[in-house]
């Protein structure tokens, strides 16, 4: 994938994210700032470099990691509180600005990209890109809208984590403050029973 320099560097834009969100599964508790090889929107597909996502709000996280396309077409929108168990949550900040690629808005039509690359359930042309990007340019992630939500979301590259990027201690997602009003933003509602 070409990208045009011109187009990178005038998207380019200092973020410093506060307070982001990061829901992870509870095993990964310990290390709220590790990362592994995945397949999600941003991920290598060489596997060359691997992604931390952060996102503006707990309904955000909980919807791009737990929820996903699930109850798409579906009126009983339950899950079992085992699912939420076994989730915790850390808050994420950036000790100074990273760079990053701002597709929120028109960014991706201005590259000549297929929008599928931040808004669609397919993920390939968002795996391509960030490939592109941090293959070919000294950017640090990307800022996006969750395509579930709308809400603001950054993939952090890992050469950009390290030392620049803190979080606060997981805890467990079920003693979250506000898992109630995000799941009912999301119209979600959690049972301790059977779900058949």
């Amino acid at each position: 994938m070409e990208l045009d320099a011109e187009v990178v560097a005038d998207l380019a834009i200092r973020f410093q994210p506060q307070h982001y969100l990061r829901a992870m599964r509870q095993e990964y508790a310990a290390t709220p700032l590790g990362m592994g090889f995945g397949q999600s929107r941003f991920a290598s597909p060489d596997r060359s470099f691997m992604v931390l996502y952060i996102a503006r709000d707990l309904a955000t996280a909980i919807a791009e990691t737990i929820i996903r396309d699930r109850f798409e077409g579906k009126s009983y929108r339950m899950l079992h509180f085992s699912e939420i168990a076994g989730w915790a949550v850390s808050e994420v900040s950036a000790t100074s600005p990273l760079t990053v690629i701002d597709v929120r808005t028109t960014g991706l039509l201005r590259l000549g990209i297929s929008t599928d690359a931040a808004r669609a359930k397919q993920q390939e042309e968002g795996r391509k890109l960030s490939q592109a990007l941090f293959n070919g340019f000294a950017v640090d992630g990307i800022l996006y809208y969750s395509r579930l939500t709308g809400a603001e979301c950054v993939a952090v590259y890992d050469r950009a984590v390290e030392g620049r990027l803190k979080a606060r201690r997981a805890t467990a997602l079920e003693r979250h403050a506000e898992l109630v009003p995000a799941l009912r933003q999301l119209n979600v509602r959690v049972i301790r029973g059977d779900l058949s």
